[in-house]
């Protein structure tokens, strides 16, 4: 992957774990058009000239640079534990295709979400991601980071079909293997792919006045938590398709294979190698509502923790199928 960049986090607002570079100053910004046949290009010189657009360029930055401004040492406020940008897992400050795309989240929210089981806000969504991918406390509701943030998302909006996804709106399908996803075989892919940019201990690297990530870390005291979504492995195995490594990868022409993606994301995410944050912080407290590669039970149906977190994913899947309830990942 040589430049797996994971988790900036809003892991999801749809999100992390990975990203290419954490930065994206150009003007447009190339997005899937509505007749889905090419990309719209969005044009930041169109942001108003008001207080809204203000609101607007200060959200589009705080993707880009949230450690600078709200991070341990921002010149803002002091919200996020560690040093990563949202735009690490949410590139192209969320507008990327596939990689954790945010352009319909204002559209999207409120929704159900089975992490907290509930009904949640936008609002409530960006600080799910502030407190587990960057271990942060909350924005308040009404600050200008959260406002700045909801600006942000509401002004991209304007630049995607509301009756339909787009092209990129997800991240990439993932095929499942017959086998499980193997750590030990990810290590390798990982050297191959991966150390170069992120280190062989996976701690990533700074940007040059190490007010954030260039590259961030994967796992370790500074990476994201088990509650984030970059650590279920089929969610991971996704964005990595799409996204790594980045100087071979193109938008819609993946570099990995779905195994080898999949294995990647095995190796990154095995607690029993690599440390995180909060280790204890589980969350999905409906076991129905859980995605198939959460890895801590209890389960809706008969299978292990271990076959949960690494597969295979097939037999999960079939069975949810059977019992006519749909299978989440």
């Amino acid at each position: 992957m040589k430049k797996i960049i994971l988790i900036g986090i809003f892991l999801a607002l749809p999100i992390i774990v990975l990203n290419s570079c954490n930065t994206s100053s150009a003007k447009s910004i190339a997005m899937e058009s509505p007749n889905k046949d090419s990309y719209i290009t969005i044009d930041t010189s169109k942001i108003p000239n008001d207080k809204f657009g203000e609101s607007v360029r200060y959200g589009k930055e705080l993707m880009l640079r949230t450690s600078y401004y709200i991070g341990p040492n921002g010149i803002n406020g002091k919200y996020l534990g560690n040093k990563m940008n949202c735009t690490n897992c949410h590139q192209d400050a969320g507008t990327k295709p596939y990689s954790l795309n945010l352009m319909s989240s204002h559209d999207n929210y409120p929704q159900y979400r089975g992490r907290e089981n509930k009904v949640l806000t936008l609002a409530e969504r960006i600080n799910n991601c502030i407190m587990r991918p960057h271990s942060g406390k909350p924005l308040p509701l009404d600050g200008k980071e959260m406002v700045a943030f909801l600006s942000y998302f509401k002004w991209i909006s304007t630049f995607v079909p509301k009756d339909s996804l787009f092209k990129g709106a997800k991240n990439m399908e993932i095929f499942f293997p017959d086998v499980a996803a193997s750590s030990a075989r990810g290590k390798v892919l990982f050297t191959e792919n991966c150390v170069r940019c992120h280190g062989e201990d996976g701690q990533g690297q700074y940007n040059a006045d190490k007010s954030g990530y260039t590259y961030p870390p994967l796992w370790g005291k500074y990476g994201y938590q088990p509650g984030s979504s970059m650590h279920r492995i089929i969610k991971q195995a996704q964005w990595l398709k799409g996204n790594m490594p980045y100087d071979k990868v193109a938008i819609g022409k993946p570099h990995l294979t779905d195994a080898q993606a999949l294995d990647i994301a095995a190796y990154v995410n095995d607690d029993a190698i690599h440390t995180r944050p909060n280790p204890k912080t589980f969350d999905y407290p409906n076991e129905m509502s859980k995605p198939i590669d959460y890895a801590h039970g209890p389960f809706g149906d008969t299978f292990t923790e271990q076959q949960h977190k690494y597969g295979p994913y097939k037999p999960i899947i079939a069975y949810w199928k059977k019992n006519n309830l749909k299978a989440v990942y």
